[in-house]
């Protein structure tokens, strides 16, 4: 039987988010009810509102999210009513080429519910990656579902379902950060910043955060940013070269997406170093760089997919450093929110006032 709930609903592109009613099924096979604790507020939503990702309006919006299995379908056995779940949106089906390869963090056919969460007339609602969360309960598949420890924070470890994960895994999983590196980040919302930290878990032995914002700045300063640049003022790449006796750095990231910062990453990099892109571009954004630079630089040019993460692999084991007090996920919750709160919430995180907003459930 199904259960009427709450959730933040896009109905059409564009417009302000509402909160409604929605119905939310009893899973079947292979899916799981969860009861949703926190959900971060992530730029990817705000893309779904704006129809940015598609359009197949009315979205139930919410992804970063953490919560309690209440029930699950027929052969479930990975999670149980009652476990302490971090949602993701990387399900691994087991059997796409990627996964046959041991490769299973690039799986090309992840899973989702099969069933659809509607509002209270029926109208078949899309859930933001797949996952919905914006939202009292929400029905994903149970493939989705990471059990962790479960003292961890909700508002904290909800955070590893997209954002943090995505910028901790493009320094450590992607970028191959390790022991003694110089790291270049390029953005210092919250997927640089926790690139910032990912490099200094990784042993990085030179942190510079670059952004044309003093406050994020300083915020990546506390997270373990030895060098800030502010590149409204200093051309950042001339910056990171003399912060690197002039050859670079050996991994930049380049959080924010669009072709002008890439072309910084690319040549702030030392020679034969890594640029890693975990900023998403918009749809139309195109990249203009000499391929004879593109050769004679040499190194890598990688993207990052959701830090390049395996949810089972790397969310118990970041829950386990964040109760060890090494990685303060804490520090990316800039405050606490009602689900009546997320469209205004939309507007301080586009205005760069925080690095999370957290609906608290």
């Amino acid at each position: 039987m199904s259960q009427r709930v709450y959730g933040v609903v896009a109905r059409a592109k564009g417009e302000p988010v509402q909160v409604e009613q929605i119905m939310v099924p009893d899973p079947g096979p292979g899916e799981a009810v969860v009861r949703v604790q926190a959900c971060g507020v992530c730029h990817t939503d705000l893309h779904y509102r704006e129809g940015g990702i598609g359009d197949d309006f009315p979205f139930l919006l919410g992804h970063e999210a953490a919560g309690i299995v209440e029930s699950v379908g027929e052969g479930v056995t990975e999670v149980a009513p009652g476990d302490f779940v971090i949602l993701n949106w990387r399900a691994v089906c087991g059997q796409c080429r990627a996964c046959l390869r041991g490769r299973p963090q690039y799986c090309f056919d992840t899973h989702n519910a099969k069933q659809r969460m509607t509002l209270a007339d029926g109208t078949e609602l899309s859930p933001a990656l797949g996952i919905g969360a914006f939202a009292e309960k929400t029905l994903v598949a149970a493939g989705q579902c990471t059990k962790v420890d479960p003292a961890a924070s909700p508002a904290a470890a909800g955070l590893l379902g997209c954002g943090v994960m995505a910028g901790l895994g493009a320094a450590v999983n992607t970028g191959g950060v390790s022991r003694g590196d110089s790291v270049a980040v390029i953005g210092c919302g919250g997927v640089g910043n926790a690139s910032v930290v990912g490099a200094r878990l990784a042993g990085a032995a030179k942190i510079i955060a670059v952004d044309i914002d003093d406050d994020k700045l300083r915020t990546a300063r506390a997270l373990g940013a030895t060098h800030t640049v502010n590149s409204r003022s200093t051309d950042p790449v001339e910056a990171v070269r003399e912060l690197t006796g002039g050859f670079g750095a050996d991994v930049v990231i380049d959080a924010v997406g669009r072709p002008e910062t890439y072309e910084q990453a690319f040549y702030a990099r030392d020679l034969a170093g890594t640029v890693v892109l975990v900023g998403v571009p918009a749809p139309k954004t195109r990249l203009d760089l000499p391929l004879q630079d593109v050769f004679g630089r040499g190194g890598t040019l990688k993207s990052s997919w959701y830090g390049d993460c395996l949810p089972s692999r790397d969310f118990p084991m970041l829950i386990d450093l964040y109760l060890q007090g090494r990685l303060d996920l804490d520090a990316f919750v800039t405050e606490t929110i009602t689900l009546e709160d997320v469209e205004d919430a939309f507007t301080r995180m586009h205005k760069g006032e925080v690095l999370r907003s957290v609906v608290v459930l």
